[in-house]
């Protein structure tokens, strides 16, 4: 993935039809015929930075789905979608807002909200909008109480996991690099997050149904 100055032998990332190929490559200074390019090679310090954030990105979702779901017998996704819907004051909100809102797709939250539908958490309602028709997903009381009951779990493992470990600048430092590459794999996700933290609650370009 990486190449000294001197040429020697390492590990690459090259792209190819299906995903990502890990390879071993030798110095590429003859002549390749025949064969396409190699995709840039990493230095040193990127190949650590990206082993170490494929880690996280493969690890991390995985610990906060266990201990939501040991803790409450919620997933990392249902936990989004309760607590998107307990912001508004009426604790309800359109499905396809409610989609951008928890990072999925509305297939997905389809089936999400029926299994919390099951469970008393959520109600769903037909409303008229600039649209037509549309569903809104309702928090309900009981809904809003595991929500409650869920929280302080859910904080202290993200403490645990990330910010405990993590001085105050390495804090804010963390989160201007996570935009960064957020921004670049999922301009979207970023819309939804800084207008969450702008106080909007959703991005301009949200279709209302």
């Amino acid at each position: 993935m990486f190449k000294d100055d001197g040429g020697t032998v390492g590990l690459n990332i090259q792209v190819r039809e299906g995903g990502i190929l890990w390879g071993v490559s030798s110095d590429t200074s003859h002549e390749r015929v025949g064969r396409e390019p190699e995709a840039p090679w990493l230095d040193r310090d990127e190949t650590a930075a990206w082993m170490t954030l494929v880690a996280m990105v493969m690890t991390l979702p995985t610990a906060i789905d266990a201990q939501l779901k040991r803790d409450s017998g919620l997933n990392f996704f249902e936990y989004s979608i309760l607590s998107s819907l307990s912001r508004p004051e009426e604790h309800a909100v359109q499905m396809t807002q409610l989609a951008h809102l928890a990072g999925g797709s509305l297939s997905r939250l389809s089936h999400a909200v029926s299994r919390l539908e099951k469970q008393g958490y959520v109600t769903r309602r037909s409303t008229s909008g600039s649209e037509g028709r549309c569903i809104e997903a309702v928090l309900t009381p009981v809904g809003y109480a595991a929500l409650v009951a869920a929280a302080p779990g859910h904080v202290r493992e993200a403490r645990r996991l990330v910010f405990d470990n993590l001085t105050p600048a390495q804090v804010r430092q963390l989160q201007r690099v996570t935009h960064e590459i957020a921004a670049a794999a999922s301009p979207e996700s970023i819309k939804r997050i800084d207008a969450a933290l702008n106080g909007s609650g959703e991005p301009d370009d949200v279709v209302a149904c």
